[in-house]
């Protein structure tokens, strides 16, 4: 029972960790420092993403799944998880570039911000 629970919890802290991949960026409009720990997140996430390897987390989550009692699955994570979801089942090594593009293009919207020059508003008085 232990082990499906941290199978279970290994999970969520994947999806957790593939939202903050995805969205982490904007994080840095309320916090900066959040930059620090997202930008490896990112760098992380693009490699797996354009490589065709699999996160690490998978395998462990795999072997606990066998520890439990319970059959593994073949694959990475997003395949067994999330792509009967989100993407279609054609997926291609050109479609998983397309993807680490639009996470780019996700993320240079978030950092551009940081990149804009602020314009402040002064007011004079009449």
């Amino acid at each position: 029972m232990a082990w499906r629970i941290l199978a279970d919890l290994l999970v969520l802290f994947h999806l957790a960790f593939t939202g903050f991949v995805i969205f982490g960026g904007f994080l840095i409009w309320k916090w900066r420092r959040a930059a620090l720990v997202h930008l490896p997140a990112l760098a992380w996430g693009f490699w797996v993403e354009t490589s065709g390897q699999i996160c690490p987390l998978t395998p462990l989550e795999t072997h606990l799944r066998h520890l439990a009692g319970e059959a593994g699955y073949r694959g990475g994570f997003l395949s067994h998880y999330v792509v009967s979801v989100l993407y279609p089942p054609w997926l291609t090594r050109p479609d998983q570039w397309v993807l680490a593009g639009l996470l780019f293009a996700i993320n240079i919207a978030a950092y551009g911000s940081l990149l804009r020059p602020r314009r402040h508003l002064h007011h004079k008085a009449p």
